[in-house]
Parts: structure tokens; C-alpha cells; sequence
């Protein structure tokens, strides 16, 4: 059996053995290279992973080592440097990180890059409190709103400032995560006594000052996590560790978790991030080409005919940057163009569009135009700023499309008949009344056609 074939042995044996985390933390990325009489010489990503090895799984590395060969060996660690170098460093004084210090946070999103407007305002001000003050200000903080306003962005911001400002221990997660580091571990009680795998999943969330729960609305699907994140909710926020949780939706609209931990996630502030007004979307065009040798070459008209297009998703917006830098570039023009410009996102536009059916686009439509999200009008929201655009929305969907009341019920969030009948009602009494409300639904309806 040849050194390749002995290693990988060995590492399905160690999989077994550790949880997911250890195995790709320590194990996943080494190698045997040479194998003697008497010693097993392995390669390591870093220097920090010899000592580690050796200090605390050199017992359970010999053990399976020696069923798999029949032999007993000593180990020796080397990074690829000190192969290639043929030099030994001495690992004594370098620290082992301990694993649930690993943050998962992501460099370049900061408060300073995150472009602030009318729509994200009360957010980014909300967010850069608790990230100077974390446990002491708002606990829970709860960030809620549409794909690709920002919320990631202020989350790993928070996480990155508290970092660099305290010595405070910040771990960042998305809720499948979560759900999956739970999921291992029942999977392993089942078949074994895993009690230690229970001490290190809490360590890993509970054993921190900051946990931030990325798209929290996937814990809807997990009911046996709920009770676990419940349980690791109340103990951070007994002990007055900040938690910091996003989702495309408000507590409240998360109808599929347990009530108890919709309770919890209103104790603090919820704040949405509504999509961006005209000038802000033009604001993070600016800043988005910045610095780039296309920059200067970059019409106003061009980044006009983004930002009227692109509403609802920056991630949408920042793709159609890169999607006409690089047909410029293709095409070898020097200059960008609005002709060029629709040609290059001519289908990108399109599919946004087109791949909705009717009442998606009413309520595409809508949001837009009143500001706010199509999750608000799905929401069971009442304030006046949701709720009459809402009612217009479903007067289009029943007078101008012919849609049927039950399906504009289930489209709105699973409203019943009644409440589209009354709101259609409405609206129907108050276009008598103000002929600009007329206009603005029929200009509405043009947008449709």
C-alpha cells in the first residue's frame, strides 16, 4: 500500500473520530510524504498546526496510525516551507488559536464602505451602537429586509469593529450553519456517547461575547434546533453578550418559529433596511467604480439607466457594473455608451422581469414606487406607510388584472377573501374622491403593460 492510499485511510479514520470542525480545521489539508522505519513525516498548512497536533492529538494519531499499518511510528510536522528549505522551526513559542475564537468575518465589509441613505439610515446609526457599546445598548439587535439591501454587510461591519476596538470574542454565522453543526450532533449522539461534542458545540456558541445569526428565517425549517438556539439565546443573554440576527422578514412575519423565540428577538430594536432611493443607488454606483481605470470613462446616463432598473438589489446593481466593464472590454471599446450599455444588459434586465408572473409585479411595482419592501406587503403590518400601498396593490391585482380573490390572498401573505374584498372596496371610494390617486394607478398600470 503506497504512503497516498495509507494517508487517506488514516484521514477517513480521523473524520470518524473528530467532529467536522476539528477535521477540517487540523487534518483536512496535510499530507504524508515519507514514510521510514520509525518515523511518519507529515505536511501542515502552518506552523501553528505542528504544535497543536502535537500537543493535543498526538495519542488518538499514533493509535490510528498503528491499526492502519501494524507498526508504530513517531510523527514529524513540516510546512511546505521547511520542506522546501530543508529547516526546522521550532513551534514552542507559537499560540494555538483556540477554534471558537474563529470569527468567520469577512475583511472588507466596514462602516466605512457601507453607503448610508434615507432607506438604511436608522440602520447603519442602530448597528454602529451596538457594535460600540456590544451587550449594553440594544440586545437583541434584529436586522430585517429584502435580499441584497446590506444586512450582511452591517453584520459582519459590527462584528469587524468590535473586533478591532476590544478584545471581545465575536463569531459570525448564517442560521444553516447553525442548523448544521446541530444536526452533526444529534446525528452522533445516536450512534455514540458524545458528550465532549456537546461541550464544544455550546463552547463554540455560548463561549463568546458576540453571536451574530445571519438569515435567521432558515430556523424556520428546523424545529429541533429552535429549542437549542433558544436555549443558547437565553443563556449570551442572561450573561449580557450582544446578539446581533438578520432575516428577510420582521419577527413577527416569521410565523413558522416558536412564539417564544419571536418574543425574545422583539426585546431589543428591529430595524429594517428598506431598498435604496434613486440618489443612494447612484451614491453606490459612485462608489462601487471608484478607483477603477473605467471610472472616468463611466456616463452620467449610463449609471442613470442602472439605477432606474436595478430597484430593489444592490447585488443587481453591482452586477451590472461588472457586466458592462466587462463587454466594454470584450467588445474593445474604449468607451462606454448608453447603446452599449443596453446591449449588455439587455437579457440581464429582462429576466428580472419577465420571470415574474402578474401579481409579482404589481408588487415589484408598488414597492418601488412607495419605498418600501414586497415583504411589507406580505407583512401583517397596519402603519398607514404599508398598508394603503398594500391596499392599491391588491385593487390592481383584482380590477386591472382579473386575478381571483383567494390567489391575491395567498400572494399578500395568506390574507383571507374579506380583507382583499375591503381593501378593493377602498380603494375604489377613494379614486372617486382624488383623481391623483387615479393617475398614479394608472401610471402603475402602464409599467405593467
Amino acid at each position: 500500500m503506497d504512503i497516498n492510499s495509507i494517508w487517506g485511510k488514516f484521514l477517513n479514520e480521523i473524520k470518524e473520530n473528530t467532529n467536522s470542525m476539528i477535521y477540517e480545521t487540523w487534518f483536512m489539508d496535510t499530507k504524508l510524504i515519507e514514510l521510514n522505519e520509525t518515523t511518519a513525516k507529515v505536511v501542515v498548512p502552518m506552523h501553528v498546526h505542528k504544535k497543536f497536533l502535537k500537543e493535543n492529538y498526538s495519542d488518538l494519531i499514533e493509535s490510528i496510525f498503528t491499526d492502519i499499518t501494524g507498526s508504530n511510528f513517531s510523527f514529524e510536522y513540516l510546512t511546505e516551507e521547511e520542506v522546501e528549505k530543508n529547516i526546522e522551526i521550532n513551534t514552542d513559542t507559537i499560540g494555538i488559536p483556540s477554534i471558537q475564537l474563529e470569527t468567520n468575518l469577512k475583511s472588507q465589509y466596514q462602516f466605512e464602505n457601507f453607503i448610508v441613505g434615507q432607506s438604511n439610515k436608522f440602520a447603519r446609526t442602530t448597528a454602529l451602537a451596538v457594535a460600540e457599546k456590544p451587550g449594553m445598548m440594544y440586545n437583541p439587535l434584529f436586522i430585517y429586509g429584502n435580499s441584497g439591501l446590506g444586512k450582511t454587510h452591517l453584520m459582519h461591519a459590527i462584528g469587524n469593529y468590535i473586533v478591532k476596538n476590544s478584545k471581545k470574542r465575536v463569531l459570525y454565522v448564517t442560521s444553516e450553519q447553525f442548523v448544521n453543526d446541530f444536526i452533526e450532533l444529534y446525528r452522533k449522539s445516536e450512534i455514540t456517547d458524545n458528550r465532549d461534542d456537546v461541550q464544544q458545540f455550546k463552547k463554540k456558541y455560548r463561549d463568546i461575547d458576540v453571536l451574530m445569526i445571519d438569515d435567521i428565517q432558515y430556523l424556520q425549517i428546523a424545529n429541533s434546533a429552535q429549542q437549542e438556539f433558544f436555549n443558547t439565546f437565553n443563556e449570551l443573554y442572561g450573561n449580557n453578550k450582544q446578539i446581533i440576527i438578520s432575516s428577510d422578514r420582521s419577527p413577527d412575519d416569521l410565523n413558522k418559529l416558536e412564539q417564544r423565540l419571536q418574543t425574545r428577538f422583539n426585546w431589543g430594536i428591529t430595524t429594517d433596511i428598506l431598498p435604496p432611493d434613486f440618489k443612494l443607488r447612484i451614491d453606490i454606483i459612485d462608489k462601487k467604480i471608484e478607483g477603477n481605470p473605467m471610472a472616468n470613462n463611466f456616463p452620467q446616463e449610463v449609471k442613470e439607466y442602472i439605477a432606474s432598473n436595478c430597484i430593489s438589489d444592490i447585488r443587481k446593481l453591482e452586477g451590472s457594473i461588472t457586466r458592462i466593464m466587462a463587454y466594454a472590454t470584450i467588445m474593445n471599446s474604449s468607451e462606454i455608451t448608453i447603446d452599449l450599455a443596453i446591449e449588455a444588459l439587455r437579457d440581464y434586465f429582462v429576466k428580472t422581469v419577465t420571470a415574474k408572473n402578474k401579481i409579482d409585479q404589481v408588487q415589484q411595482l408598488i414597492a418601488s414606487n412607495y419605498n418600501i419592501t414586497v415583504e411589507d406587503l406580505k407583512s401583517k403590518r397596519r402603519v398607514a406607510k404599508i398598508a394603503v400601498p398594500r391596499q392599491i396593490a391588491m385593487y390592481i391585482c383584482r380590477v386591472k388584472l382579473e386575478e381571483t380573490l383567494p390567489k391575491i390572498g395567498i400572494a399578500f401573505g395568506g390574507k383571507d377573501h374579506t380583507t382583499v374584498m375591503h381593501s378593493v372596496d377602498k380603494i375604489k371610494k377613494e379614486i372617486e374622491k382624488d383623481k391623483n390617486l387615479e393617475i398614479q394607478i394608472e401610471k402603475i398600470i402602464e409599467q405593467i403593460k
